[in-house]
């Protein structure tokens, strides 16, 4: 502030300055800082430094969160585990899926070659499965071994051709296609079941599982989608024909098949031994055997007209 005499005393003449104008002093700066413009200073700082431990959360919480996390996701997954081996035992229990593996265990040239076996069976001399270890080979390795896998593509192909032959007829509906498919997975259970009661009252000591009656039993399948496709192709004297020789084929197969497992002491001693009990293994043989054209014309007569 500037003081000037006058006649009248002192006068005090206010300085003016704008609000932007450098400062008074000689070096040039402002007597006070101008904050109306700057970023946030100290005190937006201290403000931030206030509002950081709320927002981020105490260093002891995420101390404690990881050790909990990870407890909490090892003790998930040991009960993961446990219940997985809960499950295998229970599943292995009722349905043995390691001896699953084992019918399913085939390749291009064994199935070929099983096509082959059961639609021209006459020439084929060898029909002993081979072992190693007391254990049969996959059935990839022997062409006498039962699989799983002829009988289910067999099972799920005739379906479709009985749905082709029932759209040539003009009488498709899923209603009419799904019928069949019950009939013939119910006449294919009830065959295992009729057979395997026999076995009982018959008192066989074999080696036959239920997975190797319903293979042998799967395997007519490849006669009937034979013979309904040579009845869709050419007419009903071919199929008569095809399902003849397909019948005629699958009962030497089954024959010779199953007399080595029923007829395990004839086999060994290359004669059939007299008595009452191998007496009734061959009938049993024979009727197994036997059934199996009858349930393949059952199923595929209605189907070509």
């Amino acid at each position: 502030m500037d003081y000037t005499a006058t006649q009248s005393g002192f006068r005090q003449q206010p300085s003016m300055r704008l609000r932007n104008s450098p400062g008074d002093g000689p070096d040039g700066s402002q007597l006070f800082e101008d904050t109306s413009r700057a970023g946030p200073g100290p005190q937006a700082g201290y403000r931030n430094q206030q509002a950081g431990p709320q927002t981020a959360g105490f260093p002891g919480q995420t101390l404690l969160s990881e050790p909990m996390s990870n407890l909490a996701m090892a003790y998930g997954s040991s009960l993961a585990s446990q219940g997985r081996e809960m499950v295998d035992k229970n599943l292995d229990r009722f349905i043995p899926i390691s001896k699953l593996k084992y019918y399913f265990a085939v390749d291009t040239v064994y199935v070929g070659k099983k096509l082959g076996l059961l639609v021209f069976p006459y020439m084929h001399e060898n029909w002993e499965v081979s072992y190693q270890q007391d254990t049969p080979v996959a059935p990839r390795f022997d062409v006498n071994a039962p699989d799983l896998y002829i009988p289910t593509m067999g099972f799920i192909t005739y379906i479709l051709v009985a749905g082709l032959a029932l759209g040539t007829q003009s009488r498709f509906s899923p209603e009419l296609l799904g019928v069949q498919a019950s009939s013939a997975l119910v006449w294919l259970i009830m065959e295992v079941l009729v057979v395997l009661l026999s076995l009982y009252l018959v008192t066989v000591n074999t080696d036959l599982t239920t997975i190797d009656l319903l293979a042998f039993a799967g395997y007519k399948y490849v006669g009937m989608i034979v013979g309904l496709v040579a009845g869709l192709l050419f007419g009903k004297p071919a199929y008569y024909l095809s399902l003849l020789w397909c019948c005629a084929a699958i009962f030497i197969f089954m024959i010779r098949t199953m007399r080595l497992k029923l007829l395990s002491e004839a086999a060994a001693e290359g004669k059939l031994v007299r008595g009452a009990r191998n007496q009734l293994r061959m009938y049993l043989t024979m009727a197994i055997a036997a059934a199996q054209p009858i349930f393949m014309y059952w199923l595929t007569f209605h189907l070509v007209r």
